[in-house]
Formats: structure tokens, C-alpha cells, sequence
């Protein structure tokens, strides 16, 4: 079921020619296309996942959860840039490879100090300390030059040969002999302008970085809710068509009560018993959205299961297991698609209210709806985009799946197929 979507999807991407004597799938993906609006939100949807996927690749701070913060630099507006000072640990960084950084970032190997301006004293970088404030007024600090190029632990040591060379014996039984003017190119290569385009939060975040990796969490939530109402759903409801009598009965009497009970209420129940955090939003919301997906799958399926070609399976002596699932279930997978867009929409709009309310994903983990909870107070004052611009994010994440949703069932609807 599953790689017959991801095929859907990848095939719309094709160029193949409409002919009236194609398989429906064929003919659907064919008006899907000439559906612009929807196959321009499907556009926005991967390039949306694609950029949530490469994440700390591709994002100014690379650092874990984006967390890399800098009180100085708090709630600065978009455009801000800043000049830093890299200093090297004097400790060993461990760095991760590209797909564990992609996945999980990596931490940093300097301290980022902020500074305001700074020149040359022979062998010092004479720094002003940036401050955030108008004049900046900040505490003038020395640093060795050797200190900003190198990572100078214990165990190193830094020898003045005269003559302006330096010899530096690392830790590792090393040698560098560098001139005073290699090194201090190697210094100011450490000071570097840092580039902030949606400013910084109220702890001095880069914002455009909390936006990316909070999209990770909305379209996790949406794909693994998605999967898991799709496996409960399609067996609950499966079963029940398929078998009847006193199976039937028992799970749609199931299938009403939990219908009877408002979603958002069974969902911060369901996270309660689990305990607030990142899986547990994932699963409280799938649980939730299985039962419109078991209704469906049983009315298609009582639809067809008289047909000849469940008769015939069933003479031929093939399992109940496959004649639901490899005979069946294929026959009613258009609105089983047209579902999931619509409960992924769904799963999103929840994660960002649980996250509001402080019972869905916790900091530090990035969240569409934790950043608004952070910054709706900045909405009466001159930094209302704070919380408005992961409002639109939400806005335009659920319209685009609305639409693909409205596109595919229009697609799908073989009575409209000319």
C-alpha cells in the first residue's frame, strides 16, 4: 500500500501522453496534472520535505535542535547581521558524519564570541564585546592570536623562535613553525559576519533555522499518524466488512465510541497516560485518526466483496489474508488517498495545538507550535512576525495538503474520466 503512494507520487513527475485506452491510474495521474493549483501545492509539499530532510545541511545553525544560543543577539529583526569571533575549544570535538550532521546537526568546535569591532595589538586581537545595545559600550578583551587559530589545551605549547616565527608543539607530538603574519591570517580568518535573514528569537536563535527543523516535526507527525491510522483503520475495518455477523458488530459498536469522543480530548488523554515528548505525539495523534479511515474501508469493502472476483478467489481456496489484501484492497485505495491528505492536514493542526499548549514535543526540540507559544506576547509589540511567520508555515503546510486532497479526489472520481 504503501509503495503504491510513493509510486502515485513519483509518477506524477512523468511525461506520459493521455490516451484514452490507459489503466485508470493512468488516466488519473493525467488529470491530476492538469490540476495546476493542486500540482502546485504538491510541488510546495516536496520541496517542503526535501528541505525538512537535508535540515542542518543546509541551515546557519548547524548546531543540535538549532539551540545555539546568544542572549546579545535576542529578538533581532530580519537582516540582522552580526560579526563573531571564533575561538577553538581547547578539547577534542568528536564530528559527526554527513548523514548522522544532516540527521542530527553536530555540535561546534569554537566558542562564538560576539564582538562589535576589534583590531591587531602584536599578538593579541583586541576585541570590543557586542552588547546589543545602542552605543554598544561593551568590555574590551585581549586574546592571544595563537589562542583564536589554535585549539591550545594543556598540553600544547606555543614558543616564540624570534625573528617573528613561532614554533606550536601540539598535543599529538606535532610541529608547526609559523610566521607571525600565517598565523594572524589564520586569526582573522576566525572573525566572520554571521547572517541571520528572519533575525532571532527571544534567546538569540537564528529563526529561519527554527522554522526548517520545526517543519521536520509537523510532517513527522503527519507521515507517522498518517501510517499508523492507515494499518489500524484498513485491519479494523477490513475485518469487519469482509467476516460480518458478531465481528462486524463488535468493532463498529468500537469504532462509535471512540468516534463519540472529540479528537483533541482523546489525544491529550492519550498523551497524558503516554507522557509528554516526541514520539508520544506521534502516536497519541495516530490513534486518533484511524476511525474515519475503518468507516470508509468498510463501506468499500461491503461494496465488493460480492463481486465474481472474491467468489472466485474464495473457490479457488485462496486465504481470507489475501483476498483482502491483494484482491480487495486495491479496488478501494482512491479514497483511502484522498483520507490521508486530509488526516495529514489534521495531524499537523493537533501537533501545533498540543505544542501550544505544552503537552505536544518539548524544547528543545523546534516546533511550529512551540514558537508561537513563545512569541504570541511579541504580536502587540513590533516584533509580532515572531509568531505570525510560523502561523503561515502551519497555514501553508495544511492548505497545500487540502488542495493536493481536493485535486486527487477529482482525479480519482471515475465518473468524471472522459
Amino acid at each position: 500500500m504503501i509503495l503504491s503512494l510513493l509510486n502515485f507520487s513519483m509518477n506524477l513527475f512523468k511525461k506520459k501522453k493521455y490516451t484514452p485506452s490507459g489503466s485508470l491510474s493512468a488516466l488519473a495521474m493525467a488529470r491530476f496534472k492538469k490540476n495546476k493549483l493542486a500540482m502546485s501545492a504538491f510541488i510546495y509539499i516536496v520541496s517542503a520535505v526535501v528541505v525538512s530532510i537535508l535540515g542542518y545541511l543546509i541551515i546557519p545553525d548547524q548546531t543540535p535542535f538549532a539551540n545555539d544560543q546568544q542572549l546579545e543577539y535576542a529578538t533581532k529583526k530580519p537582516g540582522f547581521e552580526a560579526m563573531i569571533m571564533k575561538r577553538e575549544l581547547n578539547r577534542e570535538i568528536e564530528q559527526p558524519n554527513i548523514i548522522s550532521k544532516m540527521l542530527f546537526g553536530a555540535n561546534k568546535t569554537y566558542e562564538s564570541i560576539s564582538i562589535y569591532a576589534y583590531h591587531i595589538e602584536g599578538d593579541n586581537v583586541v576585541a570590543e564585546l557586542y552588547t546589543g545595545m545602542s552605543p554598544n559600550d561593551g568590555q574590551i578583551v585581549k586574546y592571544n592570536i595563537a589562542d583564536i587559530a589554535f585549539s591550545l589545551d594543556g598540553n600544547t605549547e606555543v614558543q616564540n623562535l624570534g625573528n617573528g616565527l613561532y614554533k606550536i608543539t601540539k598535543s599529538d607530538g606535532s610541529v608547526l613553525e609559523l610566521s607571525h603574519d600565517k598565523i594572524l591570517d589564520i586569526a582573522k580568518s576566525n572573525i566572520i559576519s554571521q547572517h541571520h535573514l528572519l533575525g532571532t528569537d527571544r534567546f538569540g536563535r537564528d529563526y529561519l533555522s527554527q522554522l526548517i527543523i520545526g517543519s521536520r516535526v509537523s510532517l513527522s507527525v503527519g507521515f507517522i499518524a498518517v501510517l499508523i491510522s492507515l494499518i489500524v483503520g484498513i485491519s479494523l475495518g477490513a475485518t469487519a466488512a469482509y467476516f460480518g455477523g458478531w465481528i462486524d458488530n463488535v468493532i463498529v459498536w468500537f469504532i462509535n465510541v471512540v468516534w463519540s469522543i472529540p479528537t483533541l480530548l482523546l489525544v491529550i488523554a492519550i498523551t497524558m497516560a503516554l507522557g509528554k515528548g516526541y514520539w508520544q505525539v506521534f502516536i497519541a495523534v495516530g490513534l486518533t485518526m484511524w476511525v474515519e479511515v475503518a468507516r470508509v474501508v468498510r463501506g468499500q469493502v461491503m461494496s465488493v466483496r460480492q463481486q465474481e472476483f472474491v467468489e472466485a478467489g474464495v473457490a479457488l481456496g485462496y486465504t481470507n489474508f489475501r483476498i483482502i489484501f491483494q484482491h480487495i484492497l486495491p479496488n478501494v485505495m482512491s479514497p483511502l488517498i484522498v483520507i490521508s491528505a486530509a488526516n495529514f492536514a489534521s495531524a499537523i493542526l493537533i501537533e501545533a495545538g498540543l505544542s501550544f499548549l505544552g503537552i505536544g514535543v518539548q524544547p528543545p526540540t523546534p516546533s511550529w507550535g512551540i514558537m508561537i507559544k513563545e512569541h504570541y506576547g511579541y504580536i502587540i509589540l513590533d516584533y509580532a512576525y515572531l509568531a505570525i511567520l510560523p502561523g503561515i508555515a502551519i497555514m501553508l503546510m495544511v492548505l497545500a495538503f487540502m488542495i493536493v486532497g481536493n485535486g486527487l479526489r477529482d482525479a480519482l472520481d471515475v465518473k468524471t474520466v472522459k
